[in-house]
């Protein structure tokens, strides 16, 4: 059996964790066919040849799972698409945690052009 074991730390509060977790569920369930339900923080997936689960915290995420011999071939390849949609949903490890939405600064609007009227 092979072993998929990812950790990605994140700054995202709890219920926002959760929320992005349940987006790489679906996007798993989409692309392996697998299933899922979650007990707490901890969402357990399976189908034949993988079972594991994702636990959420409010300072990271992990997803461990056991791959069968079958897709064990694979392993590679459900890693990549893992890592992938971390990337997407809790950001690039090391990279710079994105601001919360109450923590942005408004865009700001660019001068207005004064135009001046021209007397003919």
């Amino acid at each position: 059996m092979s072993e998929i074991s990812i950790r990605r730390r994140h700054d995202l509060p709890l219920a926002e964790a959760r929320k992005a977790a349940e987006k790489v569920a679906r996007q798993l369930e989409k692309d392996f066919d697998l299933s899922y339900e979650w007990q707490g923080h901890v969402l357990h997936f399976s189908r034949s040849g993988v079972d594991g689960t994702l636990h959420v915290s409010s300072e990271d995420v992990r997803i461990n799972a056991r791959l069968g011999l079958l897709l064990g071939f694979l392993k590679a390849r459900i890693e990549a698409e893992v890592e992938g949609n971390l990337d997407k949903l809790f950001g690039k490890p090391g990279a710079k945690p994105a601001k919360a939405a109450k923590d942005r600064e408004p865009a700001k609007k660019p001068a207005a052009k004064k135009t001046t009227a021209r007397k003919g």
